[in-house]
C-alpha cells in the first residue's frame, strides 16, 4: 500500500461526531469531485472504501440512494447522481444557486471548529496526494477550477498552513514541499498516524544523512592526508635509497621512520608519535626538509 492510500485509508475510518461535521465532510468530498452541478454529480476514487463512505453520506444526508460502478480493471470506483432532481438537491443543501458562474467555497457550511478540517478530510479525498516521505515530501490537491483553488487556499491558510499554486496539465495544483507543512496538514486532517509515520522516517533519513556527511567528511580527510603524505613517503624513499637515512641528522631520521611507519596519519597525529611529542608546525618543518633533500639529491 502507498502512503497516499494509508493516509486515505486512516481518514476514511475516521469518525465525525457531529453532523456538521458529517456534512462538511461530504461537503469536500462532493465539491472536489470529478463533477459538481445542478446537472450531475460524479465521484470516483481509486479505493473502495471512499467511495462507499460517499454513498453513505449521501444516503444519510439528503436521502439520496446510490451505487458504485468498478471500472474493468478494477482500479476506480465511480459514484454518480445522474438525474437532476438529485444533483439539484445535493446543490441545494450546500447552499449553492443554479446561477452560479464559477464554484467556490460555501464557507457557510461550516457550523463548530472541526467542520472545516472535516472538510479539508473530504477534499483530500476527492483530489488529493501524498508522497512516500522515503523518497520525497509532496502533498497536493489536484483541482479543475481556477477559482475554486483559490478558495481551497484560504481555506488551507484559515489553518494556518502555507500552500503554493501552480498549473500542471490544466489543472490548479495546491501543494506542500516543507516536511512540516505536510505534518501539519495531515494532523489538521484527522491522519495522526500518518504524521506520526512520516516524523520517524524524517528522524531516521536525517540521522542517516548526518551519518554519511560524517563519512564523507572523513574519507575526504583521508584521501587529503595521503595526497599530502605521497610526496613525503617518494622522498624518504629516495633519500634511503641514495643516501641511507643514516645520513640524516637524528630528528630527521626520526621523522622518516615515523612517517614510513604511518603513511597515513595526520600531522597532528604524526607529532604525538614523537618522545617527547613535539608541534604540528614541527613535523611540517623537518617533513619540508627531507622532501628538499631528496629534491637536492
Amino acid at each position: 500500500m502507498s502512503f497516499s492510500s494509508q493516509v486515505k485509508k486512516e481518514l476514511v475510518e475516521l469518525q465525525c461526531e457531529n453532523n456538521c461535521c458529517k456534512k462538511s465532510l461530504l461537503y469536500g468530498m462532493a465539491l472536489f469531485s470529478k463533477s459538481f452541478s445542478y446537472k450531475e454529480i460524479v465521484f470516483q476514487s481509486k479505493s473502495k472504501p471512499t467511495a462507499q463512505l460517499f454513498c453513505t453520506l449521501l444516503k444519510e444526508l439528503c436521502s439520496i440512494s446510490s451505487s458504485i460502478k468498478e471500472s474493468p480493471s478494477g482500479k476506480l470506483y465511480t459514484v454518480a447522481i445522474k438525474r437532476p432532481s438529485g444533483a439539484a438537491r445535493v446543490m441545494a443543501y450546500f447552499g449553492h444557486e443554479k446561477n452560479e458562474t464559477s464554484l467556490r467555497i460555501n464557507f457557510s457550511n461550516f457550523d463548530c471548529d472541526d467542520c472545516q478540517s472535516a472538510f479539508l478530510r473530504g477534499a483530500f479525498l476527492a483530489c488529493g496526494a501524498v508522497s512516500s516521505p522515503e523518497k520525497d515530501y509532496h502533498l497536493e490537491f489536484s483541482v479543475a477550477y481556477m477559482n475554486l483553488s483559490k478558495s481551497l487556499v484560504t481555506a488551507l491558510q484559515e489553518k494556518e498552513l502555507s500552500p503554493k499554486l501552480t498549473k500542471r496539465k490544466g489543472y490548479n495544483i495546491i501543494y506542500f514541499k516543507d516536511s512540516e507543512e505536510i505534518e501539519d496538514c495531515l494532523y489538521i486532517m484527522g491522519a495522526g498516524k500518518s504524521m506520526f509515520d512520516m516524523m520517524n522516517v524524517k528522524i531516521v533519513k536525517e540521522i542517516r544523512n548526518t551519518a554519511n556527511r560524517k563519512a564523507n567528511c572523513e574519507t575526504a580527510n583521508i584521501e587529503k592526508t595521503v595526497a599530502a603524505a605521497s610526496p613525503q613517503i617518494a622522498a624518504i624513499m629516495k633519500i634511503e635509497r641514495e643516501k641511507g637515512l643514516d645520513s640524516l641528522s637524528e630528528p630527521l631520521r626520526e621523522m622518516a621512520e615515523i612517517r614510513m611507519e604511518n603513511p597515513d596519519s595526520s600531522l597532528t597525529e604524526l607529532a604525538e608519535m614523537f618522545d617527547p611529542p613535539i608541534s604540528r608546525s614541527g613535523v611540517n618543518h623537518r617533513l619540508s626538509r627531507l622532501v628538499k633533500i631528496a629534491q637536492e639529491l
